[in-house]
């Protein structure tokens, strides 16, 4: 069984917090290493922290993210009110020189982007945050990883119990059962997300782009496991 050492980016975000709480509770991480502006706030045995400030430049800890084989890139920003230029630094240029960075230093690592529904993968609609996330995740998988996984979740229920949830989400968490019985392929669990990420670091899935509905079938598939 494939033993899981992972890097997460965004761990004080809503989705984030949620994928590094079900990594920390499965048996085949073995540890999580968060790189963020600041700290998270918990204390596990599995669990080490770098706060870092210039995400343009990893030079001074380049030492401390090799010998991992996973990463959960969950850090990301709405696009609202926001000039193209602007979210193209923030949401690609950013991803890119991180993922870079841990490329060069872990040939054997599977890259899990955090994207979204409607992502468009053509780099070419009128959605400017959708082309840009499009071209985000094209461009991680030209990168050497040993595999690139693209999530696209739609709206997302938050993990019970967490700090960062978004109220939004946590009142209308009160109704996924209804959601999720009358639009399926618009919503996914974070709980499953986060085992989704596991179960294709651990053991892959058949497409590089996972929806909503494919979210829910790796997490099925790792908690069967």
């Amino acid at each position: 069984m494939k033993r899981i050492k992972a890097v997460i980016f965004g761990a004080t975000g809503m989705v984030g917090e949620g994928v590094l709480i079900k990594a920390l509770e499965h048996s085949d991480v073995e540890s999580v290493l968060a790189i963020g502006r600041r700290p998270c706030g918990i204390r596990n045995k599995k669990f080490k922290e770098i706060v870092h400030n210039d995400f343009f430049n990893f030079t001074s800890i380049e030492k401390e993210l090799s010998g991992y084989n996973a990463c959960f890139f969950c850090l990301g920003v709405s696009s609202l009110g926001m000039k193209e230029n602007e979210y193209t630094r923030i949401t690609y240029d950013l991803t890119m020189k991180a993922a870079g960075t841990l490329s060069n230093l872990n040939k054997d690592m599977t890259f899990c982007y955090v994207s979204g529904m409607g992502t468009d993968s053509s780099e070419k609609g009128r959605l400017m945050w959708a082309r840009v996330k499009g071209k985000t995740e094209n461009d991680l998988l030209k990168l050497p990883f040993k595999e690139v996984y693209n999530f696209r979740p739609g709206f997302i229920k938050p993990v019970k119990g967490q700090k960062n949830a978004f109220k939004a989400s946590q009142v209308a968490a009160i109704f996924y059962p209804m959601i999720v019985a009358l639009i399926p392929k618009f919503v996914c669990r974070l709980d499953d997300l986060g085992l989704a990420m596991i179960h294709v670091a651990k053991e892959g899935y058949e497409m590089n782009i996972l929806e909503n509905i494919d979210i829910t079938k790796a997490a099925m598939r790792e908690a069967l496991s």
